[in-house]
């Protein structure tokens, strides 16, 4: 594997490709054009443009998060090849520049849900967290109003302000799209685009839906196990692959990590690993990253991947606000990089045990 960490890009993150470069064993970033609109092609001068950024504080690219879906491919409206057309060129000016893994997500409306950026934890530091409860309280053209006095100035990923000022036509959009019809949708745009994921060897690596059950009514198809197998059997190609995120599937007790990282061998590109900490099944927060600290054990996490072979890129998920630094919640410096080094430790531990028998 390959340790990682996400970077907006330069005038988005409050982290720097410098400071990237001083994490012990961070070798390269996860990236994305954070100023392009889902639809919208990727030139390639851009793409390079970036690239030479991120190679010259010594650094690579270790693959694109997101490259976003538009809602027309989501929602299968008359319009969606056009814009499936230029998610090809996307991925061809991607390949092109010798890039070669896209993680993306499906979900309709949002692409993530919190009903808190900044639970204040024992310790003083403070994460994300979800209350199933306050979901059920809110309008959902609320939601984001509710957690944007948390957001620390960012553009939250999903969360775009053009975005929300829509939310009320989102949900109308997708009024008629239930988790059938969406899923019929992604084999649609999934088998459009496999060619040229060939052509280029660019590996496809579906983000989670997070949480892993329906929000405000919306349909979630990438939650568990058994939708995961019948979306690897709908297009059988090894670049149709998935992002396994741990915090992610894990908002689901019933999802167990390390038999769904065994039984996705060959399939799984990249990986986000971080740990949840559960007060109820349906209230949980983002821990550290440390097993103890939370409630998955992350031994056992990466001895999955590690054993069913991974070598992606792997990158530590959100992490806790700690030492008085003002980020993106979520993704600020320290605790993510507490997280690399954490995961990287672990992963030399495995290695070692299993070269010595």
């Amino acid at each position: 594997m390959e340790m990682t960490m996400r970077w907006f890009g330069t005038g988005f993150d409050t982290v720097t490709l410098k400071q990237i470069r001083q994490v012990p064993g961070v070798t390269g970033v996860i990236t994305t054009l954070y100023d392009t609109q889902p639809g919208e092609v990727w030139s390639r001068e851009k793409i390079r443009a970036l690239k030479e950024e991120v190679e010259a504080a010594g650094l690579h690219i270790s693959g694109i998060e997101s490259v976003n879906i538009h809602d027309a491919i989501k929602i299968g409206s008359p319009d969606r090849d056009q814009y499936i057309a230029n998610y090809i060129e996307t991925l061809e000016n991607l390949g092109l520049e010798d890039i070669h893994m896209v993680c993306y997500n499906f979900m309709p409306v949002f692409d993530w849900t919190r009903t808190e950026l900044a639970r204040k934890r024992p310790d003083g530091s403070t994460v994300l967290a979800y209350t199933q409860a306050a979901v059920d309280a809110l309008d959902p053209e609320k939601m984001f109003d509710s957690i944007a006095g948390d957001a620390n100035g960012a553009i939250l990923p999903g969360w775009e302000p053009e975005r929300m000022a829509h939310v009320k036509e989102l949900f109308e959009m997708y009024k008629d799209v239930d988790d059938e019809k969406l899923f019929a949708n992604l084999v649609y745009f999934l088998e459009k685009i496999m060619p040229v994921c060939n052509k280029y060897d660019i590996k496809m690596a579906i983000h989670p839906d997070d949480p892993a059950w329906s929000v405000f009514g919306l349909p979630r198809i990438i939650i568990n196990k058994a939708n995961l197998l019948k979306m690897m059997k709908a297009v059988d190609d090894v670049h149709n692959g998935i992002t396994f995120c741990s915090g992610s599937y894990g908002t689901n007790l019933e999802n167990d990590l390390p038999d769904m990282i065994r039984s996705l061998k060959g399939r799984i590109h990249f990986a986000h690993v971080r740990n949840l900490k559960f007060n109820s099944p349906d209230d949980f927060e983002e821990s550290a990253h440390l097993s103890s600290d939370g409630s998955f054990d992350m031994y056992e996490i990466m001895k999955a991947l590690y054993e069913i072979g991974f070598d992606g890129p792997i990158r530590p998920d959100h992490g806790r606000m700690i030492w008085d630094e003002v980020a993106m919640p979520g993704y600020g410096l320290y605790d993510r990089a507490l997280g690399a080094t954490y995961l990287n430790g672990l992963w030399e531990a495995i290695d070692k045990n299993a070269k010595r028998g």
